[in-house]
């Protein structure tokens, strides 16, 4: 069996792209699915993401973590994912497409893609960070030497140990200016720091937002693969019309032989 798939990248968070609208691939098979993402026998990918045909919108989005298992929504592989859709013809320059959290609106202009994101009810604040969930789960943490920090062994510890079985992606933060902050984010299921995030990204911008950290509502993250911008609205206890934008781009395409 030949599998057709592309390789893309959003700000150094990279996907396998697999158009599966034939219901060809084997979705259950998640030894495949792991070893399609490994980094050293495989494509390599922090997940991969199959797009298939919905009754009612463009398409849907299934998004797999690296490790196999299908997992919460991915803010940069739902950008990578509508580049994707464009290049195949399924959607010209706008689109609503079915996510695991929901239908998601989006626009396409050259390699930039801006995402409307779930609107976010609830930030638990605690004296050293913030919980939220923007899709996916998010552990947000203020920290003063970004650079230094070891994300991978204070992620990990926080992922599992605070987190329980569950887990969650942790982010750690540095303020730049009123309205730029740097992060880096351990992800669950990579279970390693990625170059970016977006749902990671996404809820550093809200969670600055409430804790006082700017008083803007347009917010620009710098990654280590890349900057991305979260705009917003907050209306009483509820964060609206959360956009998270940047760029999406192909990398190269080729044939999985199974």
């Amino acid at each position: 069996m030949q599998i057709p798939f592309y390789k893309y990248q959003g700000t150094g968070n990279d996907f396998v792209l697999i158009d599966n609208r034939q219901q060809k691939f084997p979705k259950n098979n998640t030894t495949l699915l792991a070893q399609i993402c490994d980094r050293k026998f495989g494509v390599g990918a922090d997940g991969l993401i199959l797009l298939e045909q919905h009754p009612t919108e463009d398409f849907s989005m299934i998004y797999y973590n690296a490790d196999g298992n299908q997992s919460s929504m991915c803010g940069n592989g739902g950008r990578c994912i509508v580049h994707f859709a464009a290049f195949l013809g399924v959607i010209d320059t706008q689109t609503n497409f079915m996510a695991i959290d929901g239908v998601h609106h989006a626009s396409i202009q050259d390699d930039n893609v801006a995402l409307n994101m779930t609107d976010v009810t609830h930030i638990e604040t605690y004296k050293q960070h913030c919980f939220l969930n923007t899709g996916s789960p998010h552990h947000v943490e203020m920290v003063a030497n970004l650079e230094d920090i070891n994300v991978v062994e204070k992620g990990r510890a926080l992922r599992n140990i605070h987190y329980g079985a569950a887990g969650a992606n942790i982010n750690f933060v540095s303020k730049i200016a009123e309205d730029t902050f740097e992060v880096r984010t351990y992800e669950r299921g990579v279970e390693d720091e990625t170059l970016s995030c977006g749902t990671g990204v996404t809820a550093v911008a809200l969670a600055m937002f409430e804790t006082q950290q700017t008083p803007l509502s347009k917010v620009n993250l710098k990654t280590q693969g890349g900057d991305l911008c979260v705009s917003f609205d907050k209306k009483e206890h509820t964060f609206t019309n959360i956009v998270l934008s940047g760029p999406a781009t192909q990398v190269f395409n080729g044939i999985w032989e199974v």
